[in-house]
């Protein structure tokens, strides 16, 4: 086992792992308590589209994906206030338009995209130094972001009609937010995939919010959680050569189920005190 820690692209694994679950356990509590689920599935489905035309003009995938997992975000944020459309019906158009456009770039490119299913379904194993420098320059970004205004996020997150009366930004807010959504999904897609990257964003949450419900503490067991799925995960698919982002996803679900049995025993056993 110490023998891994040999390779430097399993260093870089293990790394990107941590990154990815500073990252994720902070947006992921904006997400899962403003009850956005369904638009970050929206925003990482869209960024495929991205990845077909960066395919088509050569060049690097995650800036084709970035570039279109912000336009989604902002896309939905922006016209769900101004048409008189649902926001699910948006955040369904933007799914299916980017899915439909990375397909289309994709048939067209010459030659062959051997590097698809990476995207699609994740592979930690092939994150680049390039890759780890994004991933740790988002998390000081959104470190700072939520230290300068977290007051602003927690009245946003829970009470947006309050935030407004006491003068807090909320659209601003809404903005910055949602775009860092976008680029958490982006450089998360190395780690488990377009496919499964809603689920590092959801499950952790869920799970820290079985032991906590103050804001604070729901983003660190968020980032505790996802930091014991994702390097467990890690460690188990390059044993038993399965692939990572599915397994990181799996032990994350499982740690979900054995949290909600301790937190249930907890429950029983303090009402039968009482």
């Amino acid at each position: 086992m110490i023998s891994l820690f040999e390779y430097d692209f399993f260093n870089n694994a293990l790394l990107a792992a941590v990154l990815a679950s500073i990252s994720c356990g902070y947006i992921g509590t904006y997400i899962v308590t403003r009850r956005i689920v369904f638009i970050s599935g929206g925003i990482s489905h869209a960024s495929f589209g991205g990845i077909g035309l960066a395919y088509f003009l050569g060049i690097n995938p995650l800036i084709g994906a970035g570039f279109f997992s912000l336009f989604a975000a902002l896309g939905i944020e922006a016209l769900s206030h101004r048409l008189d459309v649902r926001r699910d019906s948006l955040i369904g158009m933007m799914w299916s338009f980017g899915m439909a456009t990375g397909i289309i770039f994709i048939f067209i490119t010459p030659g062959y995209a051997a590097n698809l299913m990476t995207y699609l379904f994740g592979n930690i194993l092939t994150v680049s130094m390039t890759d780890l420098y994004l991933m740790a320059i988002l998390c000081i970004v959104i470190i700072t972001v939520f230290i300068l205004l977290f007051r602003a996020i927690l009245y946003t997150s829970f009470d947006p009609e309050y935030a407004r009366t006491l003068g807090i930004p909320t659209t601003l807010v809404n903005y910055i937010l949602i775009s860092l959504v976008a680029l958490t999904i982006v450089v998360s897609i190395r780690v488990v995939g377009i496919i499964l990257v809603i689920a590092l964003l959801t499950i952790p949450q869920a799970t820290a919010n079985l032991f906590s419900k103050k804001y604070k503490f729901i983003i660190l067991l968020s980032v505790g959680f996802g930091l014991l799925s994702s390097i467990v995960g890690l460690f188990l698919s390059y044993l038993l050569n399965i692939p990572s982002g599915a397994t990181i996803i799996f032990l994350s679900v499982i740690i979900f189920i054995f949290s909600r049995l301790i937190s249930y025993v907890f429950s029983k056993a303090k009402i039968k005190k009482r």
